[in-house]
């Protein structure tokens, strides 16, 4: 197979592809709004309590990683949909692994923002 020549306007056609599907996880997703509202409280904070680099790095992190398996939940629900309408239990074990995904990913951020904001309201 032959390899395709690097282009400018290929690559910049993937990033409008990957901003298209932001656009369309905003406007199909609920769950993705209480994620950006966590999102914005998180940066907000991270302002206000002065967070080290470091801190904000493990903050940047944990968000960065419920963000991921938010949109990759999306995609496999949306998948699996696509595959059958009907209930299947093969189906709804993919599905249902995949929003635990999400729980756990989501728990790893609150305890990492545990560890980052109590300390800040304790000692201050």
């Amino acid at each position: 197979m032959e390899q395709e020549k690097f282009s400018i306007r290929k690559r910049i056609q993937s990033f409008e592809y990957a901003f298209s599907g932001l656009r369309l996880i905003f406007k199909t997703d609920h769950n993705i709004w209480l994620h950006f509202i966590a999102t914005v409280v998180v940066i907000a904070l991270a302002i206000v309590v002065k967070v080290s680099l470091v801190e904000a790095a493990f903050l940047a992190i944990a968000v960065g990683l419920v963000w991921v398996t938010e949109l990759t939940n999306t995609c496999l629900e949306k998948m699996m949909d696509f595959v059958s309408k009907e209930r299947h239990p093969d189906i709804k074990f993919i599905k249902d692994v995949s929003a635990g995904a999400v729980l756990v990913a989501s728990a790893t951020a609150l305890v990492i923002g545990c560890i980052v904001f109590i300390p800040k309201f304790i000692y201050s």
